[in-house]
């Protein structure tokens, strides 16, 4: 920071810890072991593509990073467009850990090639002990975790339960860096994991 930003008021932001995306590995421990929410085996990391030639030879080769290390990780990796132009990296892989380094190296690729403002979240897919999907979701640009737990009744579409989320939030919130605002827990519908 400068003279002039310390003059005028002016504050850089701190960028969010990389590591605060590991914390869903040491918080599974506790959700498994003690309240039976398992992984489904998938996670995301959705970004806004752009069309050009670097753009997406980046996303390209961070593809085929994670198909080759993939072979020796068991990790599967496809991709998905949805109807709001955002592209989703899905990884699948029945070890948590694997599956938090999958999506590290795609943010990280992103964030090298400068494209780390075009990245929206990464999404972790999870079920309760009756089946019920629930997700935790990591905004990049917080550095925060938040769960989304949709209704699962059909006749309320795009409907959330609210009070799920928040007795997961107490469930983790002291091993997860939770989102403190919950205005700023966005729901996402369509999640092709």
């Amino acid at each position: 920071m400068g003279f002039m930003d310390a003059l005028l008021g002016r504050r850089k932001t701190k960028a969010p810890a990389p590591d605060r995306l590991f914390a869903i590995t040491t918080a599974y421990v506790t959700l498994e072991a003690e309240h039976s929410i398992t992984t489904q085996g998938a996670a995301a990391i959705v970004f806004q593509p752009l069309p050009t030639g670097d753009f997406q030879q980046i996303v390209a080769d961070v593809e085929e990073t994670v198909r080759g290390t993939g072979q020796e990780t068991g990790t599967g990796v496809e991709t998905h467009d949805d109807e709001f132009s955002y592209r989703w990296v899905i990884l699948r892989d029945a070890d948590l850990e694997d599956l938090a380094v999958g999506i590290n190296a795609v943010s990280d690729a992103l964030a090298i090639g400068g494209y780390k403002d075009r990245v929206l979240c990464a999404v972790f897919s999870f079920k309760d002990s009756t089946g019920k999907p629930l997700y935790f979701i990591y905004n990049y640009k917080r550095g925060s975790w938040y769960p989304f737990v949709p209704d699962t009744d059909p006749t309320h579409p795009k409907q959330r339960s609210t009070e799920r989320e928040l007795q997961v939030k107490a469930i983790v919130g002291s091993e997860l860096p939770i989102e403190p605002e919950l205005d700023r827990w966005f729901p996402l519908w369509g999640i092709p994991i």
